[in-house]
């Protein structure tokens, strides 16, 4: 049950969602950043867009939610929804203007000076017209639907995120000229961007939607075209579940995602040429205002040019590609098993590769020693590896569980289709507890050694995802102790079975204890600090939202303990406030890899204490997600943790910020004469270190002590991650 809030003053406190903005604004200016590689660039004015579009979806929608049903409820800084909504509309318009304006002075011409260019009609040569003529007739045309307007056909009901034409049409009726208004909803399984087919190898390419407009005299023939816009919506895709009164959640979910593509619309966006009246209609149709509608001078949907990204063969324009050496606990060793008795094992991703957890999985699935795998999936990914470790596993005769979360948000027709595929497969696949979010991540292996039966265990900040690992920042944690065995052995039950909580040895576990376990924490170090004892607390995270813990810190602050926070993302506390907050900074570092890891430094009078886990300090996370925490213990890996993975970020003066008391975040300003610190780069270096690139890969099948079996190939293509 989620604890009361806190009393806490409204001016100490940011406002979620336009903390949420700035951090968007963060990843925008890197799109700015001419110390990028070009595509970088590019594709932080992409993802900048994609994260607009979820903001929309999900908070935006909550926000209109909330105004509907007349709530005035005040959030943490004192707004009402409606003064929310107001408040973040403003800043929207002032980022979408920037946002186009850096595609619009910035990229194309820097693209262009490259060789990479967009085109119209007007600048294609008599070869590329030949070709479009060729596209359009055999592949567009077929799959165009032109939907009229009128009477006896009423507004199509469009898809969340469709690109879409509306078009202006006169018409001939009963003698007269009459105006009205049609729509092509552009194809969204064809690429949104054509690359037209030079002889001389250059990048050029058409947008689909201009094809789709040069045609619509051939879609809208016996009549005349006064005009076209592309126009985009955007729906409420929030999943909208009672799992108190369901038989099936699999089957709730499956239905429910269908009735996100028709939600009801949040958001408008319109090219710049559009008549306002022409806009207008739009938004009577939607049941918009003109609130809700963005005037977008540029491409809609800049998520998809991406595909520019993707398809460039110039290294020169992109990061250098990262080969992540294995884990030095790992290298030149056959058997996992062997180096996770000898100690525990901190694996930090993407610096080192995520595929000695991978080779984990594929090991004890074919160990014929092991007898159990039991594992949590949130996003599953389209990597068919670690779903294929649980498959192959169950052939040969383990015991398998996998615990699903099928609400992890856009990826639950992933979730769906790999549950399907693991149950059919003879897994024991569960959906976790009724009302709560499974976003722990962890990994039992229980296999009988030599003397006894073992429990391994993996823990980690991230998700099962090999692509994920590899552009997220995440930690983990193998180990064989038996108290986290048995503490791992007691939450999968709580999982998969009808029982009780039980306390932990180790484990620090929501919604149950961890938020009280992790004020208590804060409030130990004020304690020390008031006696004179060393006192200082470290808190890298994601989101910092949770007024209780908040409070929690600023009493902290106040008691005389130094207190550094990391949070890349939403941060409410409102720091270097005199008398509230001046022992506290914030920084936020946005650069090549998502910072995704969540760690807790507690100095505890010289006694330091490190946590690592899957939580944010939000309410969701401390009250309606079952998360998982676990402290790094061994001193040699607690003391890697906090120079490499906490001190080295608070070093950087190139890419972090500091949140200052009014709410702008600025660029760290290094001092006179000191170095330069990049904190990725320095990571990244470290792992190109010459006893890295010397390293050879990890022995597999040659000194294996058994014989290393190939596993079975799923017998689907790997599903498709959604996209807008």
């Amino acid at each position: 049950m989620e604890a009361k809030a806190a009393t806490h003053n409204q001016t100490h406190f940011f406002n979620r969602e336009l903390s949420w903005l700035e951090f968007n604004q963060r990843v925008l200016d890197e799109a700015h950043d001419p110390s990028h590689p070009l595509l970088e660039r590019l594709k932080f004015f992409c993802i900048t867009g994609s994260n607009l579009d979820e903001f929309f979806e999900v908070r935006v929608a909550d926000l209109k939610q909330e105004i509907e049903g007349g709530s005035v409820t005040r959030s943490a800084d004192g707004r009402t929804p409606q003064e929310t909504l107001t408040a973040v509309t403003r800043r929207v318009r002032l980022m979408v203007e920037q946002q186009f304006a850096c595609w619009r002075d910035e990229l194309v011409p820097a693209l262009a000076a490259h060789g990479i260019c967009f085109l119209d009609f007007p600048d294609l040569t008599t070869a590329d017209l030949a070709w479009v003529e060729h596209f359009y007739q055999s592949e567009l045309r077929p799959v165009l639907t032109p939907l009229g307007i009128d009477p006896s056909h009423p507004f199509p009901q469009l898809l969340n995120k469709s690109l879409n034409i509306v078009v202006q049409l006169e018409t001939t009726h009963a003698g007269g000229l009459r105006q009205q208004l049609a729509v092509v909803q552009v194809p969204r399984l064809l690429p949104r961007l054509l690359k037209l087919p030079r002889a001389d190898g250059s990048r050029a390419y058409l947008f689909l939607s201009h094809v789709v407009g040069h045609y619509l005299g051939d879609i809208f023939p016996g009549t005349r075209l006064v005009g076209y816009w592309d126009f985009r919506v955007t729906r409420n895709s929030e999943l909208y579940i009672d799992e108190e009164d369901m038989d099936n959640l699999l089957k709730a979910v499956e239905d429910e995602l269908h009735n996100r593509r028709k939600g009801d619309a949040v958001r408008l966006e319109v090219e710049c040429h559009c008549p306002p009246a022409i806009r207008q209609q739009l938004l009577e149709y939607l049941n918009l205002t003109e609130a809700d509608a963005y005037v977008i001078d540029g491409p809609l949907n800049p998520a998809r040019l991406m595909a520019i990204y993707e398809d460039s063969p110039a290294p020169e324009l992109r990061d250098p590609p990262l080969a992540a050496p294995a884990p030095a606990a790992l290298r030149d060793q056959a058997d996992v098993f062997a180096a996770i008795r000898q100690r525990d094992i901190l694996l930090h991703h993407p610096y080192e590769n995520f595929n000695c957890v991978v080779e984990l999985l594929e090991q004890a699935a074919v160990d014929p020693q092991v007898l159990a795998i039991k594992q949590t999936l949130y996003r599953t990914g389209g990597d068919p590896r670690i779903v294929g470790a649980l498959m192959t596993a169950v052939k040969n005769g383990k015991q398998v569980a996998a615990v699903v979360e099928l609400k992890a948000r856009f990826d639950e027709a992933n979730n769906i289709l790999w549950a399907r595929r693991l149950e059919e497969a003879g897994v024991h696949v569960v959906y976790g507890l009724v009302g709560y979010k499974i976003h722990c991540k962890i990994c039992q292996i229980i296999r009988r050694d030599d003397d006894g039966i073992r429990r391994y265990v993996h823990l980690s900040t991230g998700n099962y995802n090999p692509t994920t690992a590899r552009i997220y920042t995440d930690v983990g944690l193998l180990t064989c102790q038996r108290d986290f065995g048995e503490d791992a052995t007691n939450l999968f039950n709580l999982l998969t079975g009808v029982c009780q909580f039980q306390s932990m040895r180790k484990l620090l576990v929501a919604p149950f204890d961890l938020h009280e376990r992790i004020l208590v924490l804060i409030q130990r170090e004020a304690a020390h600090a008031r006696q004179g004892l060393p006192a200082r607390i470290i808190a890298k995270m994601n989101s910092l939202v949770d007024p209780q813990a908040i409070t929690a810190l600023y009493e902290a602050s106040q008691a005389g303990v130094k207190i550094d926070l990391i949070v890349r993302g939403t941060c409410c506390l409102r720091p270097l406030v005199p008398g509230l907050s001046e022992n506290i900074t914030v920084r936020s570092i946005v650069d090549r890899f998502l910072e995704h890891s969540r760690i807790f430094y507690f100095e505890n009078a010289c006694q330091p204490e490190i946590f690592v886990g899957s939580a944010d300090w939000m309410p969701r996370n401390f009250f309606r997600r079952i998360e998982a925490v676990f402290p790094i213990e061994d001193g040699n890996l607690r003391e890697r943790v906090r120079q490499e993975l906490l001190e080295l970020p608070l070093a950087d003066n190139v890419k972090a910020r500091l949140l200052q008391a009014d709410g702008t975040w600025q660029r760290v300003a290094a001092r006179r004469g000191a170095a330069r610190h990049r904190s990725q780069h320095e990571l990244l270096a470290a792992a190109a270190t010459p006893e890295h690139a010397t390293a050879k890969p990890r022995a597999r099948a040659a000194k294996s002590r058994f014989p290393r079996v190939k596993l079975a190939p799923s017998p689907f293509p790997p599903p498709g991650k959604a996209t807008g």
